[in-house]
């Protein structure tokens, strides 16, 4: 018996020590000579052409805990014991009056009790091999979906890696700054790929997807910036929606070390998640020095939060940035 998840019900254990035959064939052997005794013991209490009352039991029994066979065995035996017990008579040639019946019944219920055996039998074992194909299977989608998720990232890092180098041949400063943005951009989307989906296709924690993306955009400016994620409503993202804000978070998240700690060793950063029915709001605070006075979005951004913005609507949504004292507030809220 194969075991499927940790577990094998009682039922699909059956029929038992089917890889010790000889066991199997004494305790058939046992349960029919208790059979026998217990028919010897209450002979005087049963009425007259009952000889196989306490046999079709063993045959039950025998059928249920080993199989058809031991329990075609049990019944040959009990019938050939019933007959020379119960029902011909030693000291005479002919049987005992009205047993035609009785003999009737135990071989009608003994080929029913064994027929629906092996057909429920039949039926376990098939219903138990598909369960394992059925597993196998699952287990063989969700590697290929690791596989494919973890070839989607790794193109990605290439294409990074790629931008990367074609900088060392441009001259111009802003050409090569612009390559950076493009190889980090690309780069996190290939960590956010990493962990976008789940292989049954449901929705992702936010907490998941958005801690190790904040920590590697943080890692990679190598600043001392503490980080803390509130996710009271455990929040969770279908995968439309994890990509653009993964995205964002990474935006507010890089802006936040460039500009709000520049010229700092490192800071805070806070980022809040909250359930707003029907939709959600997402929050990145900061502990550093603030928006320059009439900062607006539309205007003095950079391109990162020029893009946040841009895909904050393509899910209908918002994306600000609004002075806190002691800091700045990136706020996206989708409805």
């Amino acid at each position: 018996m194969t075991q499927v998840d940790g577990e094998v019900r009682w039922p699909e254990k059956l029929p038992l020590l089917e890889d010790r035959p000889w066991l199997q064939l004494g305790l058939t052997l046992a349960i029919t000579g208790i059979a026998l005794l217990i028919r010897l013991a209450i002979g005087n209490m049963l009425p007259p052409g009952l000889p196989y009352a306490t046999f079709l039991p063993g045959v039950i029994v025998t059928a249920f805990l080993f199989g058809v066979r031991p329990g075609l065995l049990a019944a040959v035996l009990g019938g050939i014991l019933g007959w020379v017990f119960f029902i011909k008579d030693p000291l005479h040639d002919a049987p005992l009056p009205g047993v035609a019946p009785s003999i009737f019944l135990y071989l009608s219920a003994g080929t029913l009790v064994l027929l629906l055996f092996h057909w429920m039998q039949t039926v376990t074992h098939g219903l138990i091999a598909q369960r394992e194909r059925n597993h196998r299977l699952a287990e063989t989608r969700t590697l290929l979906f690791h596989e494919l998720q973890h070839r989607v990232s790794n193109n990605l890092q290439v294409a990074a890696g790629l931008l990367a180098l074609q900088k060392r041949h441009v001259g111009d400063p802003a050409a090569q700054a612009a390559l950076d943005e493009a190889a980090r951009r690309v780069g996190t989307i290939g960590r956010i790929s990493r962990q976008l989906y789940r292989s049954d296709g449901g929705a992702r924690g936010v907490r998941a997807l958005l801690a190790p993306l904040a920590g590697d955009v943080i890692a990679a400016d190598g600043k001392p910036v503490a980080l803390a994620i509130e996710d009271p409503d455990a929040l969770e993202l279908a995968p439309d929606a994890a990509v653009p804000v993964a995205l964002i978070v990474a935006e507010a998240v890089a802006n936040a070390i460039e500009h709000g700690f520049g010229g700092r060793e490192g800071g805070r950063i806070v980022i809040r998640c909250r359930r707003r029915e029907p939709g959600f709001a997402i929050e990145i605070e900061d502990d550093g020095q603030g928006l320059p006075p009439g900062f607006d979005i539309t205007r003095h951004a950079s391109l990162g939060l020029h893009i946040a913005a841009t895909l904050a609507g393509q899910l209908g949504g918002r994306f600000e940035m609004v002075p806190r004292p002691g800091g700045t507030l990136a706020r996206l809220a989708v409805p």
